[in-house]
């Protein structure tokens, strides 16, 4: 009987034991599947998710400035020049007074240059233009050695003007320098822009301008013709070459802050008919332009401007 009740007490161990073990493995379970839990991974996954979404757009963004940055930095390397030019003025200067300017010609270090060549019969053509390319003229500096041009000039009124320095160092290419000179006093109220008349007239001699095409698009090859006619409407015989050359065109765009690339010095076409004075040139940018030629008609040098458009 004794043996008996040992082996249900053994039995009734083992029961309770097994049922013990049972509750503790599901219970493990239940934690594990915590749909708190659950949720609280699955939101970490997909606020990373979309941090990865928000950050690839922004990269995206960010490497445009970049970039564009990168080709400015690309573009100035291109367009490096070797030289500059330096301008010198007497202490006090005024308007519509004579004054004698010094431009002098230095390397990358600082150092003038002092060989230059003759081009168009000059060792250097100093166009002088107002901020609003009202006033303009076209001087010829003397060279004095060591690098020095002298020139001397009238400023009309008061304001802000641009000196552009075009020369040739010994051996190498033509050159465009740039520098600025104000002159003190109240600037007089800006004038409404000209219209694009294509006919002007100085004293006894009428000019007619016609481009073609008609439309100027901006990087595209244009011939720009000048017709040159007497008071009475006749075509005038009696022109003469002008700094070896039939004509000169300067061309210069409106820009809030004008530079070098905003100067074109286009010369004239060989073996025109007598009257005509034909250019073939090309405009960078869109933009309104502003044109000055010259030529000589009888030993009297003439200037006539016009304003285009390119598109």
């Amino acid at each position: 009987m004794k043996k008996y009740f040992t082996v249900i007490f053994i039995a009734i161990t083992l029961l309770v034991s097994n049922s013990c073990s049972s509750n503790t493995v599901k219970s493990d379970k239940i934690e594990n599947n915590n749909p708190q839990n659950t949720k609280e991974i699955t939101t970490k996954e997909s606020n990373t998710k979309n941090s990865q979404k928000t950050t690839k757009p922004a990269s995206e963004k960010m490497s445009e400035p970049q970039e564009h940055s990168m080709k400015k930095s690309s573009n100035h390397s291109v367009t490096k020049i070797a030289t500059q030019a330096k301008l010198s003025t007497p202490e006090t200067i005024a308007a519509n007074q004579s004054l004698n300017l010094s431009i002098d010609i230095l390397d990358q270090t600082g150092k003038p240059v002092n060989k230059f060549d003759v081009f168009q019969e000059k060792m250097m053509h100093l166009i002088v233009v107002s901020n609003d390319l009202e006033h303009f003229d076209h001087l010829h500096p003397e060279y004095k050695g060591n690098g020095r041009f002298q020139v001397s000039t009238k400023f009309p009124n008061p304001g802000e003007y641009v000196l552009f320095s075009d020369y040739k160092p010994a051996g190498k290419a033509e050159t465009v320098s740039l520098t600025n000179l104000k002159i003190p006093g109240n600037v007089p109220l800006p004038k409404s822009l000209a219209k694009y008349e294509k006919i002007k007239t100085i004293s006894d001699t009428k000019i007619n301008l016609k481009y073609s095409p008609e439309k100027i698009k901006a990087g595209k090859d244009v011939h720009l013709t000048f017709y040159i006619q007497d008071q009475d409407n006749q075509a005038v015989k009696d022109l003469k070459p002008y700094l070896g050359e039939k004509g000169h065109l300067v061309i210069i765009k409106s820009s809030s802050v004008l530079t070098e690339s905003d100067y074109i010095h286009a010369h004239a076409m060989k073996n025109s008919p007598d009257e005509n004075i034909k250019f073939h040139t090309k405009f960078p940018q869109p933009g309104t332009y502003k044109m000055w030629m010259q030529f000589n008609r009888n030993g009297k040098i003439k200037t006539a401007d016009f304003w285009v458009n390119v598109e």
